[in-house]
C-alpha cells in the first residue's frame, strides 16, 4: 500500500470531529508531528506522525501559506 503525502497547507478530513462541531483541519506544521488548525474554531493542535496518519481520511483541499506565516502562527500559540 502506497503511503500518502501530506503538504503545507493542506486541509484534511479528519476520523473525528472536534468540539466545535467540524472535522476539517489545515496542516501548518509537518515532521515527526503535525500541527493542525481547525477550520471552525482556530484551535490548535499537535498530534504525532502515526496518530495524524491514522486519524486522516482525506485532503479535501488546499490553501498557499508562506513559511513566514506559518512560523508566526506557530509562535503565536
Amino acid at each position: 500500500m502506497e503511503k500518502k503525502t501530506y503538504a503545507l497547507g493542506d486541509i484534511v478530513r479528519m476520523k473525528k470531529q472536534h468540539p466545535c462541531g467540524t472535522n476539517e483541519w489545515l496542516i501548518v506544521r509537518t515532521g515527526m508531528d503535525f500541527r493542525l488548525k481547525c477550520q471552525g474554531c482556530g484551535h490548535y493542535v499537535l498530534l504525532p506522525r502515526t496518530k495524524f496518519e491514522r486519524m486522516a481520511r482525506q485532503v479535501i483541499g488546499h490553501v498557499e501559506i508562506e513559511q513566514k506565516q506559518a512560523a508566526f502562527e506557530e509562535q503565536g500559540s
